[in-house]
C-alpha cells in the first residue's frame, strides 16, 4: 500500500490536514487576516459608512443654550478636507479600522506658530509606539512615530477599551480564537478550491513499483489536484486501485460552522445577523444607529472635546463642545422622542427651550408655563399669570395670596 501525499503542494493535500497543520503551527489574528473575513470586513465598513456620513458641529455653551459655532476650520477639517492626503471620508475609514483591529486610531495635529490647526493627519497605528511611565496613578505616556517623539496632545486618540488613554483593545486580541478560527475556515475552503473538487484519498498497489512509475504517478496526480487549467485525466495500469477517503465532519460541517461564527462575530460589533446581511428595515437602521454607530461617536466627541479644543476653550462661562449632528441619523425615531418631549411639555417636566437644548437649536427666549386649562399661562420668573381670553394680566404674590384668603368669609 502506498500513500500519495505531498507536503510542499497543499493542492494536494486536504482541507483537514491544512487545518491541523495551521493548528499545530499556531496562528495569530492580524489586522490583515481579520479583514479577509467578510464578516469584519463589512462591519467596520458598515459602522464607518454610519459615521463618515454624519457631519460633526462645533456647539458653544452659552448659559444652558447651544448656539453654534459657525465657520471654525476645525469643522472643515473634520467634515470636509483634513488637509493630508485622505480626505474626511478615508480619514475615519482609516482610523475606525486601526479603532477595532489596531492600538487605536491615531492623527498628528499639524498646528501652526499661532496654535491654528492647519490639518489632521492620519497615522497608521503599525508606525506607533507608546513610551509610558510605570505610575499605575499617575499616568503618563508619550508617542514615538517611527523614533520621533510627540507628546500626547499632539495627537487626536480614539481608543477602543482602553486602560491607560495611550492604546485600545483591539478585537484582534479581545476574539483572537474567534478570528483564527473563521480564517482557518477560509484556508479550508481555498484549498478544497485549489484541488477542484477532487476527493483525497490514496493509491494501493498489488505489487512494488519502480522509482520511474511512482515519478509518473506523482506527476500525474498533480495535474488532476492541481487549480491550473491543465489536462487533469489520468488512467490507473493494472494492480493499482485509489481508495478514497471520505470528508470529515470538519469538512461537512464547513457552512454551518461559519454562519455561526459570523452571528458570534456581529455580537462584538452589536450589528444584528439581519443588518449584516443586508436584510435592513427601519427598525435595523434604528439598531445600527443606537448600539453600534452612536456609541463610537461619543467615543469620537470625548476624544475630539479633549484633543482639538484648548483649555480656555474647553472652561470658562462659554465653553466649547464637538457633537455629532444625528437628528437626519435618527429620523425614524424623531416620532418616539417629540412624543417624549410632547409629554414632558404637557406636564411641565421641561420647558420649550429646554427641549431645543436637547436638540442643539438655538433658543426662543420662551419661559412660560401651561396651566390647569392650556389658556393660562404662568411666568415663574415674573410671578404673572395671563389668560389670553380675557386679555388679563395679574400678579401673583405671598401678599395677595394671604389678602384673598382674609377676604375669604369663614363659612
Amino acid at each position: 500500500m502506498w500513500p500519495f501525499t505531498r507536503k510542499e503542494n497543499r493542492a494536494e493535500g486536504s482541507a483537514t490536514d491544512a487545518l491541523i497543520q495551521a493548528l499545530l503551527q499556531g496562528t495569530k489574528a492580524t489586522k490583515d487576516r481579520a479583514l479577509q473575513i467578510p464578516t469584519i470586513a463589512g462591519a467596520i465598513d458598515l459602522i464607518a459608512n454610519v459615521v463618515a456620513s454624519t457631519p460633526i458641529r462645533l456647539y458653544r455653551d452659552e448659559g444652558g443654550k447651544a448656539v453654534e459655532v459657525k465657520n471654525d476650520r476645525r469643522v472643515f477639517l473634520l467634515n470636509d478636507e483634513t488637509g493630508d492626503a485622505l480626505n474626511a471620508n478615508e480619514f475615519w475609514h482609516a482610523m475606525i479600522r486601526d479603532y477595532y483591529l489596531g492600538r487605536g486610531g491615531y492623527a498628528y495635529l499639524d498646528y501652526d506658530g499661532y496654535r491654528e490647526l492647519q490639518s489632521i493627519r492620519y497615522v497608521d497605528e503599525s508606525h506607533i509606539t507608546i513610551i509610558k511611565n510605570t505610575d499605575p496613578i499617575f499616568k503618563d505616556f508619550n508617542i514615538c512615530v517611527d523614533g520621533q517623539v510627540f507628546y500626547p496632545w499632539d495627537f487626536l486618540k480614539i481608543l477602543r477599551n482602553t486602560k491607560d488613554g495611550a492604546e485600545g483593545y483591539p478585537i484582534t486580541t479581545e476574539n483572537s480564537r474567534l478570528i483564527e478560527a473563521m480564517y482557518l475556515t477560509l484556508v479550508m475552503e481555498y484549498t478544497m478550491a485549489a484541488r477542484g473538487g477532487n476527493k483525497r484519498g490514496f493509491l494501493k498497489s498489488e505489487r512494488k513499483l519502480a522509482q520511474e512509475q511512482l515519478d509518473a504517478l506523482k506527476r500525474d496526480f498533480r495535474k488532476l489536484y492541481s487549480s491550473d487549467d491543465v489536462e487533469s485525466f489520468m488512467l490507473l495500469n493494472q494492480g493499482l486501485d485509489f481508495k478514497e477517503i471520505s470528508d470529515t465532519a470538519v469538512e461537512m460541517q464547513l457552512n454551518e460552522n461559519k454562519i455561526t461564527n459570523a452571528a458570534e462575530l456581529a455580537k462584538v460589533f452589536h450589528i444584528s445577523t439581519d443588518v449584516m446581511g443586508g436584510k435592513c428595515d427601519a427598525k435595523g437602521v434604528e439598531g445600527l444607529a443606537k448600539l453600534a454607530a452612536i456609541p463610537l461617536m461619543t467615543v469620537i466627541q470625548c476624544a475630539l472635546n479633549r484633543d482639538l479644543l484648548l483649555e480656555d476653550e474647553k472652561h470658562g462661562n462659554s465653553p466649547l463642545y464637538f457633537a455629532f449632528d444625528t437628528k437626519e441619523l435618527l429620523k425614524g425615531d424623531m416620532k418616539e422622542r417629540f412624543d417624549a418631549y410632547k409629554v414632558a411639555l404637557d406636564s411641565n417636566f421641561m420647558q420649550i427651550d429646554e427641549v431645543r437644548y436637547q436638540e442643539n437649536m438655538p433658543p426662543l427666549g420662551l419661559s412660560w408655563i401651561k396651566l390647569g386649562l392650556q389658556d393660562v399661562l404662568y411666568d415663574p420668573k415674573n410671578k404673572m399669570i395671563y389668560t389670553p381670553n380675557t386679555g388679563e394680566l395679574s400678579a401673583m404674590s405671598a401678599n395677595q395670596l394671604k389678602t384673598k384668603k382674609e377676604e375669604t368669609p369663614e363659612e
